[in-house]
């Protein structure tokens, strides 16, 4: 009998699922697909079939997740690629919040649920929607073995002195405080294919990432580990993001709570949810932000450059970490579209070898690519992310161990 050889990974948020099925023999996909508005009368799955190129939509009320994965297993059966196939060897599930106890990949039993439900204090938004997820899919397949792919664990390598809080170990300790850092699949995916893309082993490089999406994280990978990234407890730190703030003096806190008698509720909701670009300028969408600039827009170009300012003192700060860069990568939607964003980054960072190549920036592609000019001294790429094929590569690589 032929051994499966198909992975499908689930991406379970709050409200939505994010699924691809893909065959691990030479890493294709199968499916895509999304369900989204999951617990409204708006619901909207899409779903195509790769090999046939069709799509199909539907919208109307789907309850919940039980049901969005029901809607999932259907629309897969219909195309013979159901979860009852024999060819199905696993399901993969991103995790966001692994804390330290998970560093790797792992085969999911009662502990494992545990251990993830004993960490939503530290990830509330997120690991509830992972465990809801897991818990339906395993109804659904109880005899296939479900892996949990952990945002966390390419972080868990960091030295303590990164990954530690500058405050009494024991309050740390106890309330699980530290550097945890998040995107880790796509900081793993990108840093060893900028290696790859450099002709070198993972091993023998030292890369800065650079994850730019709506959220957006960097991280300093020495040798193919990670040394330090930006986010920390939560996804909150580091960066300028979508609508997220990044880095912020902790006294902002307690004055807006002392001075400007906002609960602790409210102070949650302007740093997650209005801060970032969307605060300072009304607009998360770089390409909106960018046509604002071009227009005049005093506003967006306020917000740009406080971004650009944030992303420029990582990248210096991470150089200065490795000691030795052989690149700088950018990923993501903002990383891998936004050319102005890449050109802005690197601008005024001729002393540390880096450089940018106008016409090669423009170029728009679906590959890993070099933009630096072929005299710098350190690369700069653009390597698309690729986190579904990371979290079916890594549960293949466990379930066939």
């Amino acid at each position: 009998m032929t051994s499966p050889t198909r992975v499908l990974v689930l991406n379970s948020g709050s409200s939505s699922v994010k699924y691809q099925l893909l065959d691990m023999r030479d890493s294709s996909r199968l499916a895509v697909g999304l369900v989204e508005r999951i617990g409204e009368q708006t619901s909207r799955l899409k779903h195509t079939c790769v090999g046939t190129g069709d799509t199909r939509e539907h919208t109307g009320p789907i309850a919940d997740h039980d049901a969005a994965l029901k809607a999932v297993a259907e629309e897969l059966a219909r195309d013979g690629l159901g979860l009852d196939s024999p060819a199905l060897a696993a399901i993969g599930h991103r995790v966001v919040h692994g804390g330290m106890f998970f560093t790797e990949p792992t085969v999911i039993d009662d502990e494992v649920l545990a251990e993830i439900e004993r960490l939503i204090p530290v990830a509330p938004l997120h690991n509830p929607a992972n465990l809801t997820g897991i818990r339906t899919a395993q109804a659904l397949r109880p005899d296939l073995p479900q892996v949990a792919v952990f945002d966390t664990a390419f972080h868990t390598t960091m030295p303590e002195s990164a990954a530690r809080y500058a405050i009494d170990p024991k309050i740390a300790d106890r309330h699980r405080i530290r550097r945890y850092g998040f995107h880790g699949t796509s900081h793993a995916y990108v840093s060893r294919e900028t290696a790859r893309l450099l002709g070198k082993d993972p091993s023998e490089v030292n890369v800065i990432v650079l994850h730019l999406g709506n959220g957006a994280s960097a991280s300093a990978v020495e040798g193919g580990r990670c040394v330090d990234t930006s986010m920390g407890l939560t996804p909150l730190e580091g960066l300028v993001m979508g609508t997220r703030s990044g880095d912020l003096d902790p006294a902002v806190i307690f004055h807006l709570a002392r001075v400007g008698g906002m609960s602790m509720d409210e102070i949650d909701t302007l740093l997650n949810k209005r801060s970032g670009l969307f605060g300072l300028c009304g607009d998360n969408d770089m390409r909106e932000i960018r046509r604002r600039i071009d227009e005049g827009d005093e506003e967006a170009e306020l917000a740009f450059g406080i971004y650009i300012h944030r992303l420029k003192k990582y990248i210096g700060a991470y150089y200065a970490v490795l000691g030795r860069v052989d690149a700088v990568a950018f990923t993501a939607g903002v990383g891998e579209n936004a050319a102005p964003v890449r050109q802005a980054a690197i601008a005024g960072l001729e002393g540390l070898g880096l450089a940018v190549d106008g016409e090669l920036n423009a170029v728009r592609g679906e590959k890993p690519r070099l933009i630096s000019p072929a005299s710098a001294r350190v690369a700069v790429a653009v390597v698309p992310t690729d986190e579904e094929l990371e979290i079916a590569t890594q549960t293949y690589a466990l379930v066939g161990q």
